[in-house]
């Protein structure tokens, strides 16, 4: 693929009109557009970032203390992101600026190495993919994940990567060599088989199906996989059929566990959601205004029911039981869990 086709601009030559984050721009950013079939319609801005290692609110629900996101935005433009609020603290909007506008932190791999470093930093375990996808269509152009692995290898530090892309394949050498000398798991994100429910709601990812494939060849290779069942969205893929041929297909790749995360929609999301579903099942709005009425996430009968359901299945089809190599599950710090299944916290996961 080609990459000269590439158009620059100056954060003094911006007008107004295009919509430029002036936030950004402070940092130094300039903003990016690549004239190709893949990138059109797609601008990034790549900037210099302070720092990588960021740490999660202590009040945070999520089983991991630290995280790597080398992008901000993603093209993967799924509808119920909770991350999409995150743009707006950048002067962007949360529905399609999310999807189109993306941040690039240019210096990952080297701001990584410096940090790995420092004497403070205690090796904890870092996990990656939890805001937006770090294996992303950007990340095919910029390459940041080849260097930010090879910084967490070199320095025998323990990781994790959530993706729904599956670009991950790419790193397969760096993920086995990390793997040799620290604890490195994986989990690919596949809520739903439905491909019409895929291409309307996911429309930038590769498809479920894809995505199992990824989970196996990860395996097969010795890097232990499973799956977030994210999300798992009410009244369109949550029939017992459904989840099923799901939890059925899963366990054909492999998995190490697989974890159901039933749809949330925190602020941000919440409206862009609610609109895709006014436009494409409208019947459905009253029955979402019941179920998600008093917050984010949907009620706890709800959320019970499809639980015991993927535990009941997971245990039939033997999810879990051994790793590719034929020993328990392994799971990584502070995300430790029951190999084929595992409630709250991790099914309150922030999800791509």
């Amino acid at each position: 693929m080609r990459w000269d086709n590439l158009r620059l601009t100056s954060a003094n030559a911006l007008s107004d009109q295009q919509g430029a984050a002036l936030a950004l721009f402070e940092q130094g950013a300039v903003e990016r557009e690549i004239d190709t079939p893949a990138f059109r319609g797609i601008t990034f801005y790549e900037l210099r970032a302070k720092s990588i290692i960021n740490r999660v609110p202590e009040a945070s629900r999520v089983p991991y203390r630290w995280t790597i996101n080398p992008y901000r935005g993603c093209s993967h433009a799924c509808v119920y992101c909770f991350a999409r609020k995150t743009h707006t603290y950048l002067d962007l909007d949360a529905g399609q600026d999310f999807n189109s506008k993306i941040v690039v932190k240019m210096n990952a791999a080297d701001l990584l190495r410096k940090e790995l470093a420092a004497p403070r930093w205690r090796f904890e375990h870092i996990a990656m993919g939890t805001n937006v996808d770090c294996y992303q269509r950007a990340e095919g152009r910029y390459r940041l994940m080849r260097g930010i692995l090879a910084a967490l290898g070199e320095a025998a530090n323990p990781f994790s990567i959530l993706t729904k892309g599956s670009l991950v394949l790419r790193d397969l050498d760096l993920l086995r060599q990390a793997a040799e000398v620290t604890e490195v798991s994986a989990n690919v994100s596949v809520g739903f088989l439905d491909r019409d429910v895929w291409r309307s709601l996911e429309p930038g990812t590769p498809s479920p199906q894809t995505r199992l494939r990824v989970c196996q060849e990860l395996n097969t290779n010795g890097v232990g996989c499973g799956v977030l069942m994210a999300p798992v969205v009410p009244f369109l893929t949550d029939a017992p059929a459904q989840l099923k041929a799901a939890v059925q297909a899963i366990a054909e790749t492999g998995a190490t566990h697989v974890i159901p995360v039933v749809l949330h929609l925190r602020p941000g999301c919440r409206e862009w959601f609610l609109a895709w579903l006014a436009e494409h099942h409208p019947a459905l709005v009253p029955k979402y205004q019941q179920l998600y009425g008093r917050g984010a996430y949907a009620s706890k009968a709800y959320q019970r029911r499809i639980t015991q359901q993927v535990r009941a299945l997971a245990g039939h089809y033997g999810i879990g039981k051994t790793n590719p190599r034929g020993t328990a599950s392994p799971v990584a710090p502070r995300q430790r869990i029951a190999p084929a299944f595992s409630p709250s916290p991790i099914s309150q996961l922030t999800l791509l």
